[in-house]
């Protein structure tokens, strides 16, 4: 295969749910169509990287020339509530279920050992700080239900404790080592009407 091909392949496949099949017909797909797939796909990703950032409040996407974003300055929006989410992509899949009507804040990642991911190398401190200006009631944290996301649960757990706020974490609907990105809006739902109390997830 031309080498130029495979690179467009290997790229493709470090997509999110794309696998070196899927990622070889969506490439000579592509190929096929360069004026009415290939031309629209780099303009819109051009656009994309010129427009498009990560709102310096909550961290979610919002163009360059709105921000804070939308959701960061709607008033409807309760300012009570703060739901801490691990990437932007999940306060998308969060606002599709419709059940949280906070704010947001995005860590950018959770604590990992594995791959040296500290609290200096998330946005922690910025979270503390947002709920020590005294106005945010309950800190609800929506983070993957895996080892990494209970750790980086129980140290915002530690951190926020000063703030005398309620932490709380959503508390069924999402699979043993899954995340928010992986969920339907209903289960999303679910798991936001039925959270509790980080440090009761193990009793009956």
């Amino acid at each position: 295969m031309v080498p130029q091909v495979e690179q467009l392949i290997r790229t493709l496949s470090k997509l999110p749910g794309l696998g070196h099949r899927s990622a070889e017909r969506a490439a000579l797909a592509l190929l096929r169509r360069p004026e009415g797939l290939s031309d629209p796909l780099v303009a819109a990703l051009q656009a994309a990287r010129r427009d498009v950032c990560c709102c310096p409040l909550c961290g979610g996407y919002t163009a360059r020339d709105q921000m804070p974003c939308s959701l960061c300055t709607d008033v409807s929006r309760s300012d009570e509530t703060l739901c801490v989410v691990e990437e932007p992509s999940d306060i998308v899949q969060l606002e599709k279920s419709g059940g949280f009507q906070g704010r947001y804040h995005a860590l950018m990642g959770k604590l990992s050992p594995s791959k040296q991911t500290g609290p200096s190398d998330l946005r922690i401190q910025a979270l503390v700080d947002r709920v020590s200006r005294g106005t945010i009631r309950e800190v609800l944290i929506a983070v993957s239900t895996d080892m990494e996301g209970d750790a980086t649960a129980a140290y915002l757990h530690e951190v926020l404790k000063p703030a005398g706020v309620r932490v709380t974490r959503l508390a069924f609907g999402l699979p043993a080592d899954s995340g928010v990105g992986y969920s339907d809006p209903l289960t999303l739902k679910r798991a936001i009407r039925g959270r509790m109390d980080v440090g009761n997830e193990g009793l009956a």
